[in-house]
């Protein structure tokens, strides 16, 4: 509340005051994203939480359309039980199996249910790495099951409508979501009851600097560095020839990843 005087007595600067103070408030109702909608079905999303391919199979029908092979559940155990449980392993498999995808919903399935607070994707190169993320932007924004069942992490992507300039003021019920939509990161919504809340997915290429020494500062204050790493295809077709080329990624796999 404020007081002017009457109309025809304002100055200039009473008027652009004015001006100032209704764009103002009106920006910071645009902020606000509001009520966050019900979880649609909760049985399903409750054991979406808690099966890795129940999740793949129900989220995602048009990713993974053909049948599972013995081979996949075996890595699809494997995956669960690293982000459940923790665990390290490298596994080998044929090109066009699906791997790659396999790895992108790994880190988005750990990152929904809370599994772990800060998740890393590292590719070969850092545009591969990007790129590898970009899936994992889109499928939250534009997923309606996720929507359904998981509102509180992908309601306020949403409210971005991809304008990245929008994440800076976005607020819930006047708190800071403390959203982040980059790149090579995204940190999801601080939402009060999420188990995602102000979970991170970073990216970065296998020769890149930025490996070492990620963390993320988060809005209690605790300081949360990588937890889960994924690596995706850490060889080139052109370091897979060079032994040299072959000795420096196992040395920053088993040095800087770890």
């Amino acid at each position: 509340q404020y007081l002017m005087p009457p109309k025809e007595s304002r100055s200039y600067e009473d008027l652009k005051e004015a001006a100032r103070q209704r764009n103002a408030e009106l920006a910071r109702a645009g902020q606000d994203i509001g009520q966050i909608p019900a979880v649609v079905n909760p049985e399903r999303k409750a054991r979406a939480l808690s099966s890795f391919r129940f999740f793949c199979e129900t989220y995602f029908p048009d990713v993974f359309y053909l049948s599972w092979s013995d081979d996949h559940l075996k890595v699809i155990d494997k995956i669960e039980h690293a982000i459940l449980k923790g665990g390290l392993f490298a596994l080998a498999m044929p090109r066009g199996s699906g791997k790659t995808v396999l790895m992108q919903m790994a880190c988005l399935w750990s990152a929904l249910i809370g599994a772990t607070e800060f998740v890393c994707l590292i590719a070969a190169s850092a545009e591969r790495a990007k790129d590898l993320l970009e899936n994992i932007k889109v499928w939250l924004e534009t997923n309606d099951l996720l929507h359904e069942d998981f509102p509180e992490v992908t309601f306020a992507i949403r409210a971005l409508e991809r304008i990245t300039n929008r994440q800076k003021g976005q607020k819930h019920n006047g708190v800071p979501t403390r959203i982040e939509w980059n790149a090579d990161k995204i940190v999801l919504p601080t939402i009060e009851g999420s188990r995602a809340s102000g979970v991170v997915i970073s990216c970065s290429g296998m020769k890149g600097s930025d490996i070492r020494g990620q963390n993320y500062a988060r809005a209690d204050g605790k300081v949360v560095r990588p937890q889960l790493v994924m690596v995706d295809d850490p060889q080139t077709t052109e370091s897979a020839w060079s032994p040299s080329q072959s000795q420096r990624r196992e040395a920053i796999l088993a040095g800087d990843v770890l």
